[in-house]
């Protein structure tokens, strides 16, 4: 169980007493940024979708994130596109021992199972934890129509019913230089999605607003890990064609320089996929001069397997730093060249250092025998 307590940090999140250290970057869904967003700000989202329920909460206490518990209740309906389902216990301002768990989900694309399955998880958390439980929808989508809040069905005289609070990005749409001034970190992450969705088709456009906003960033008085993370959601959710994305990664070192700001280790991305590269090339060349020597595929296997163990441990370094680096003793027990090559192109999608241990861990699906 994910546990946040203590005081609230730069960037507004509750933090452990223990250690100011944020953690590692996270991913939604295989590919969403929207995760890390709500794993780094949780507090900044509720204050800036749901003001209510932020001034009844006593933050002082910290929150707990229960998303290992949601994850089999969400497993038994994977429907539609989303980018992230979230479950938190949080304590009211009341005094009283009382806790209550939000559910969050963040909808990506219309569906109208979408309201059907708000019920769903809403009743089965409660059923698993017997406790006030409130669901709370965020809708990332890009039809300004479609604003579901309810879902019920009755006969007989029988009714269920649930309501629930409802935001849409859309709305936000045209509020750009309010968003842009807005200190709550998560205005970042709402106007970058919105210009996601109106620069689909328009790289040029696109172009123009990442450089814009992570320019803006630095005008935020933001901490190193608030900008690491801000950055992140910004050059992974505006994906650019490969000549526009190294003009703005030029444009964003020149400015770094001309504005005699510190360098932030912006380049985690590319060094990550730079270290795997070399590391799939070391392990080849390693494992045809082992080959030469001995004369067997054991050989060259061998060495494909030491190649890809150095990209392994640098792309740990490079994301995780000392967390990463103390996994290598599991990942060097790894003996399959192919996993090996599974691990270290998981590494840049993985959320923490537990995220890339659970891909040696997890079980194999067996391979479709071929037909005789």
């Amino acid at each position: 169980m994910a546990r946040r307590r203590g005081s609230v940090g730069s960037s507004g999140r509750t933090v452990s007493p223990a250690s100011k250290r944020a953690k590692p970057p996270s991913r939604v869904d295989s590919d969403s940024p929207w995760k890390e967003a709500l794993d780094q700000y949780f507090e900044p989202c509720l204050a800036f979708f749901f003001a209510t329920a932020h001034a009844e909460i006593d933050w002082a206490r910290g929150y707990e994130a229960l998303d290992k518990e949601l994850q089999p209740i969400v497993r038994q309906s994977r429907q539609g596109r989303r980018y992230v389902d979230k479950l938190v216990k949080v304590w009211l301002r009341d005094g009283q021992e009382k806790w209550l768990l939000i559910h969050i989900e963040v909808q990506a694309s219309r569906d109208r199972e979408f309201p059907r399955r708000m019920l769903v998880y809403n009743h089965r958390i409660f059923d698993r934890y017997d406790h006030e439980t409130v669901s709370l929808a965020i809708l990332a989508d890009d039809d300004p129509s479609w604003r579901p809040d309810r879902y019920e069905y009755g006969r007989w005289g029988f009714r269920a019913l649930i309501e629930f609070p409802v935001v849409k990005l859309l709305d936000h749409a045209g509020q750009y230089e309010k968003l842009e001034s807005d200190p709550n970190p998560f205005a970042v992450v709402v106007l970058a999605h919105l210009k996601a969705l109106e620069t689909r088709r328009l790289p040029a456009e696109r172009h123009a607003w990442k450089v814009r906003l992570v320019k803006g960033l630095y005008s935020r008085g933001l901490g190193p890990e608030d900008l690491r993370r801000l950055l992140r959601f910004i050059d992974w959710i505006l994906e650019l064609p490969e000549a526009l994305e190294e003009r703005f990664w030029d444009e964003i070192t020149a400015h770094q320089r001309e504005a005699h700001m510190p360098f932030i280790d912006i380049f985690e991305r590319k060094e990550i996929e730079k270290a795997r590269a070399e590391g799939l090339e070391k392990g080849l060349e390693k494992g045809l001069e082992k080959g030469l020597e001995k004369g067997r595929e054991k050989g060259r296997e061998e060495g494909r397997g030491e190649g890809l163990l150095e990209g392994i441990e640098r792309c740990l370094r490079i994301k995780f730093a000392a967390a990463g680096r103390e996994l290598m003793p599991e990942v060097r027990q790894i003996r399959d060249p192919e996993r090996l090559r599974e691990v270290l192109a998981g590494i840049e999608r993985a959320a923490s250092p537990d995220d890339v241990r659970r891909i040696w861990t997890r079980k194999r699906r067996p391979k479709a025998e071929k037909p005789q």
